[in-house]
């Protein structure tokens, strides 16, 4: 059943993208992989293993498209925003293993403690 979904999800996906691009070509998807992973970090899920909320890596995949959309807007050149996105993966991971926890969750709970 998860394997429908998925496969369904990634189809939905691919005919967003061949609409945005308007062509379908087999490899107008590579470079993605890494904005998935800093979104699904972002949003709480450990890379150690473990689980993570829909809602965390909605919130995680907006904040990605907000920084890369400013980047782009300031002009910075495709392979920089590349580096930000990997150095943004790395400090979401260190705080993780800091804070043991979701960088979202810690949010939360210091504004619930506000």
């Amino acid at each position: 059943m998860v394997y429908m979904i998925c496969g369904r999800l990634s189809g939905l996906g691919a005919l967003v993208l061949c609409a945005r691009l308007r062509s379908a070509y087999p490899g107008a998807g590579q470079g993605y992989e890494l904005n998935v992973i800093a979104a699904t970090v972002i949003g709480g899920v450990d890379l150690m293993g473990g689980s993570g909320t829909v809602i965390g890596a909605i919130a995680g995949a907006l904040l990605i498209g907000v920084i890369q959309n400013g980047l782009n807007l300031l002009g910075v050149a495709p392979f920089m925003q590349q580096i930000a996105t990997g150095l943004l993966i790395v400090v979401a991971v260190l705080a993780n293993q800091v804070h043991g926890g979701s960088i979202l969750r810690t949010v939360r709970k210091r504004l619930a403690q506000a």
